[in-house]
């Protein structure tokens, strides 16, 4: 099972995300692995960092953080039995990719997507995080407007290959798609 999860910031697709695969993982009995993506360079990302362990503590997860090269992720995830696994989340992972200077620049669409191809090859479920982020209205940079290009693909990509999209608006989730 895959399953995107997007809505823009703030909108609780988050913690909608954590709820699912604990959700899939009592159904299945899978140990929970936890990606995440967000690199820690500043205090405000630091203090969503620490929102984010807040929410999941208790829940059962392992936490991997992984800033690129997400396909790398599956030597460890070969060492469990059964997993079902969160991917949180492919903006930030996609900035990583495009900027950081160990990313994949150009080639950051097709990384990213072939890492979550080989990600749901060994897990049984995998729930991934987007973020909405062509609604905005306002003037872009030539980088962010890259950005928007390339998450909009990757995006596109993802839905059509997931089983179910939801978007989490103000709290509420939508079902788009339900392939199951």
């Amino acid at each position: 099972m895959i399953h995107l999860i997007t809505g823009g910031s703030g909108s609780g697709k988050s913690e909608y995300a954590e709820n699912m695969l604990c959700h899939y993982q009592k159904e299945e009995g899978e140990q929970l692995i936890y990606i995440a993506t967000m690199f820690p360079c500043g205090e405000e990302t630091k203090r969503k960092i620490r929102r984010h362990q807040r929410m999941r503590r208790g829940k059962g997860f392992e936490t991997i953080e992984r800033y690129t090269n997400l396909a790398g992720i599956v030597d460890v995830l070969k060492n469990y039995e059964s997993v079902s696994v969160l991917i949180e989340c492919i903006s930030n992972l996609t900035a990583n990719e495009l900027y950081m200077e160990e990313g994949a620049k150009e080639s950051t669409a097709e990384e990213i997507l072939t890492g979550i191809e080989a990600v749901c090859r060994i897990a049984r479920n995998v729930v991934i995080v987007t973020n909405e982020v062509s609604s905005e209205g306002f003037f872009c940079s030539p980088e962010m407007i890259r950005y928007k290009q390339v998450m909009g693909e990757i995006n596109c990509c993802l839905a059509k290959r997931a089983d179910r999209v939801t978007e989490v608006v103000y709290g509420i989730a939508v079902e788009v798609k339900k392939d199951r």
